[in-house]
């Protein structure tokens, strides 16, 4: 027997016995996670595909002979009558003014009223903090005709305005809230520091505190961007005019007028539901780095 059959021997009776039992149980146990996983994948994938593949169809492929497949016909003049005779171009320019300018009145007020909260002591503060949470607690339709009495006594309704403050209203409790427990962790070093070498309060909050708040910034942002894009109550009520109306109430009514081809339905939702999708990838990461910082701090 060689020196190096010798050492290899003993390397195999040193070695634990089970040791290449374990590695394999735990390769099968991974594979199984990713088989879970991939399967959960594609059932959470298949809506989106379905609903862009029925935007494809004609009626007689989305009633029976091809619901699930491919499109035999691909048939890209759906997009055409959904933006041109359904006029989606203009409701998608409405909804997307609404939500940005929500979102950044929002975003503003939010880290205002949390900076004022929690880097400043003074007299009332808790009793203001409770108020503003209180805003939790109000269903936002169960404020519909105080809110429809007050646009309309200020000449708001069928404009801009009529969604924008009381989308804006609504989600600011939710933006104090997820903000205060992000901007109490900061260090109040930060501010003294900041202080010390002429800074102004403004110039802490703008150039110290809000950069350190991008997790937050864009956990408020998914959730202000998701509640003013699909929100359908408010946009039913509070306007009226075609100049104005939003996606889902542009929708609604490209659905009573093409009942018959149901192209560019799909079309139209598909239009309505992918920039929530590609809003939640540019921003997902900073909404993980969000939880993952909350859950840590908890």
């Amino acid at each position: 027997m060689k020196i190096g059959d010798i050492s290899l021997n003993q390397n195999k009776k040193s070695r634990p016995q089970g040791e290449s039992f374990r590695s394999k149980g735990i390769k099968g146990k991974e594979i199984w996670v990713y088989i879970v996983l991939g399967i959960w994948a594609l059932i959470n994938l298949f809506p989106v595909y379905w609903m862009f593949t029925f935007s494809l169809k004609s009626n007689d492929e989305i009633f029976g002979k091809n619901v699930a497949g491919l499109p035999k016909e691909w048939l890209w003049s759906n997009y055409d009558k959904a933006v041109n005779s359904g006029h989606i171009g203009k409701y998608f320019l409405n909804s997307a003014i609404i939500a940005v300018v929500t979102i950044a009145i929002v975003m503003l007020f939010s880290l205002m009223a949390t900076f004022a909260l929690t880097r400043f002591i003074w007299k009332a503060r808790k009793q203001m903090n409770a108020f503003f949470m209180l805003g939790l607690t109000i269903p936002i339709h169960a404020a519909i005709v105080p809110i429809y009495v007050t646009l309309s006594k200020l000449h708001l309704l069928n404009t801009y305005l009529a969604l924008i403050i009381p989308y804006a209203a609504f989600s600011l409790a939710m933006g104090i809230l997820i903000c205060t427990g992000f901007m109490q962790e900061l260090p109040i070093d930060l501010d003294e520091a900041a202080c010390i070498d002429g800074c102004s309060t403004g110039g802490i909050f703008f150039r110290i505190i809000v950069p350190l708040m991008k997790p937050a910034v864009a956990t408020v942002s998914i959730f202000t961007f998701l509640q003013s894009w699909n929100e359908l109550m408010f946009a039913t009520i509070f306007i009226s005019d075609s100049v104005h109306k939003t996606l889902p109430v542009g929708i609604q009514a490209f659905y009573g007028q093409f009942n018959t081809d149901w192209g560019p339905i799909g079309a139209a939702l598909v239009l309505a539901t992918f920039p929530t999708l590609i809003f939640y990838i540019f921003f997902s990461k900073k909404i993980q780095d969000s939880f993952i910082a909350g859950a840590i701090k908890g």
